[in-house]
């Protein structure tokens, strides 16, 4: 079938899920969207996307896409009422791009499979800025003929390319250990740069060379704004950080992988939750960006932070 006839279904519209449904809508593919505020989906539909009622109103798809935050929100818009998954007929190809456990993943798999639909994990690596700027990527693992199936639309959505690691839950595992290193890489970050700060340097010229370096790359450059001038806006959370960090260190276990760098930093990103405590509003604090790590960090380096004011380019600029 060539994609152009494709009838897609999309569930999810956060942060992630909107602009990339956003890409597929505006390469003018047919698109349905549920989402459970509604508004959220409605300014696609000025670009085409068809805002439907309910998810089961999107079982006559040829692909549905979904990207919630948990597993539980998975089955519950495949499973629970009203659920994609839940009438005569069911989507033949589903492919998930959430962050969700190995476990969760394969329960998810396994009932689908009873429904008669094929389940592809297809987790994603990158923000919504990625994502404008084209430059997001994605792994993908399940049926390989369900993959080829859904992968010219996957391509659309991730087109700095998606990589197909084999059966089953493998792309979760991979992509759980990408977040593992995210969480590790940006609490080393934040470690030097408040390093050289303390002696001296500012952030803006320290991360300036850092990206121009052989150490640099599209996370260290795209988080660098951040971290000069205090910009805690939202791309990930501290607690899906965390939960990301137990994800791998709770594999680590079963395989006996030692992990003792991803321990010391899941419990840095813990310590963060308990400094929240000191702010005003705790709640609408750790709803900020995970890099807002960086105050908790200082603020044990005896440092107190302002912002730079320095513009500083993300390295997503077209």
């Amino acid at each position: 079938m060539a994609q152009n006839t494709q009838k897609v279904g999309w569930i999810g519209m956060g942060r992630m899920g909107y602009a990339m449904a956003e890409r597929l809508v505006k390469s003018g593919h047919d698109v349905s969207i549920w989402n459970r505020t509604r508004a959220k989906a409605e300014p696609l539909a000025a670009y085409g996307g068809k805002i439907v009622d309910k998810p089961s109103d999107l079982a006559g798809v040829d692909v549905l896409f979904s990207i919630v935050s948990t597993g539980d929100d998975l089955k519950q818009v495949y499973f629970g009422e009203n659920g994609a998954a839940t009438g005569a007929k069911v989507p033949p190809v589903l492919v998930d791009c959430s962050t969700i456990s190995v476990d969760s993943s394969a329960d998810i798999r396994a009932e689908l499979t009873k429904r008669g639909g094929e389940f592809v994990a297809c987790p994603v690596s990158g923000n919504a800025k990625v994502i404008k700027a084209g430059k997001l990527s994605a792994v993908a693992s399940g049926p390989e003929a369900a993959f080829r199936k859904a992968e010219a639309l996957i391509n659309v959505i991730a087109p700095h390319g998606v990589s197909y690691v084999g059966d089953g839950e493998l792309a979760r595992v991979c992509k759980i250990a990408h977040n593992v290193m995210l969480g590790v890489v940006i609490e080393n970050l934040i470690e030097i740069t408040l390093l050289v700060n303390k002696m001296g340097v500012s952030r803006s010229a320290f991360l300036k060379f850092l990206n121009n370096s052989v150490m640099g790359s599209t996370f260290t450059a795209y988080k660098s704004p951040a971290l000069v001038n205090l910009d805690w806006t939202t791309t990930f959370t501290p607690e899906l950080m965390r939960k990301d960090m137990d994800l791998g260190l709770e594999l680590g276990r079963e395989m006996d992988v030692t992990m003792p760098v991803t321990a010391a930093a899941r419990e840095m990103i813990q310590t963060h939750f308990g400094a929240a405590q000191l702010q005003k509003d705790p709640e609408a604090y750790l709803e900020k960006d995970f890099a807002a790590l960086m105050e908790t960090m200082a603020l044990l380096s005896g440092m107190h932070l302002e912002p730079e004011n320095v513009p500083t380019p993300t390295g997503l600029e077209h």
